[in-house]
């Protein structure tokens, strides 16, 4: 039993800097997928997790694959299409959700087609899935601090948020707060796409974000706790599909996704707040 779930963690140091990174990930996505949930924003992430490609893709072709380049081409990419989406729908008769889809739409094929001008197609699975089990140092360290600055800004928004996932309309009424939490959440959402797209890359990043929050709302109605269960889900998926991965010899990236959709699929079925078995047979009236 050890050696199958202990020893390619022990024996090779790839498979420890992937834990590492698999958990930062989960620590800083999982709380701000629950928050994208809640605000029934799960699609967003998903536009946004595009929408940074063309940055990172820029940052590539200047710099090769150079993290700084990247990053900061992706987080400058992704806010930019999140402000553009913003105000197209503010000023004309587009939804946000319609202009979010014609910018991320726009924003894959522009990536893609700019990784193809420089790279190989190996570069671009790689920009396009991630290299997990090829974390350096300075990609830990970058994922380490989104993570930190991540659960920093959430401890000191928490009560805005919650508001504004409850009744918007009462937090505006009392406080000014809204939109300027409004903007710092956008800009940690595309933190964490943009940490996440270095391991996973920029079609599986929001996995790790959305999954284990899916799944965590199965398992509890307090926001609190819904933040926890997700941190634990994504850790339980991260490490899961890097042992998927070794012993099955898949790609890491959509291993770990698939574990989560798999956590996710048991919650669904299982779990105690609307899961399909609860539904099936609910308790005894006034019985919890």
């Amino acid at each position: 039993m050890a050696d199958l779930f202990l020893a390619p963690f022990s024996d090779f140091e790839f498979m420890r800097r992937a834990l590492v990174g698999a958990i930062a990930i989960a620590l800083g996505g999982g709380p701000v997928g629950v928050f994208l949930m809640l605000r029934r924003m799960s699609l967003t992430g998903d536009a946004m997790a595009h929408a940074i490609l063309p940055g990172a893709a820029i940052g590539y072709l200047i710099a090769g694959l150079s993290l700084p380049a990247m990053t900061v081409g992706g987080i400058v990419a992704g806010v930019a299409v999140a402000v553009a989406a913003g105000l197209v729908s503010r000023f004309t008769a587009l939804k946000e959700d319609a202009s979010l889809a014609a910018f991320y739409l726009l924003s894959l094929a522009l990536g893609v087609t700019i990784v193809s001008l420089r790279g190989s197609n190996v570069d671009l699975l790689h920009v396009l899935f991630g290299t997990v089990l090829a974390l350096d140092d300075r990609t830990l360290l970058l994922l380490a601090s989104i993570s930190t600055v991540t659960v920093l800004a959430l401890a000191l928004l928490y009560r805005p948020l919650v508001l504004e996932c409850v009744d918007p309309t009462f937090l505006r009424s009392v406080s000014r707060a809204g939109t300027p939490t409004h903007l710092v959440f956008l800009g940690l959402v595309v933190l964490n796409l943009v940490g996440g797209f270095h391991a996973l890359g920029t079609l599986l990043a929001v996995g790790m974000m959305m999954l284990p929050a899916a799944a965590s709302r199965f398992w509890t109605n307090d926001i609190t706790m819904m933040m926890l269960v997700s941190v634990a889900i994504g850790i339980v998926s991260g490490a899961g599909g890097l042992l998927l991965s070794f012993h099955a010899e898949l790609p890491a990236g959509p291993a770990i996704i698939l574990t989560a959709g798999g956590i996710y699929g048991l919650s669904l079925v299982l779990g105690r707040e609307g899961g399909l078995l609860r539904l099936a047979w609910p308790g005894r009236h006034l019985e919890a």
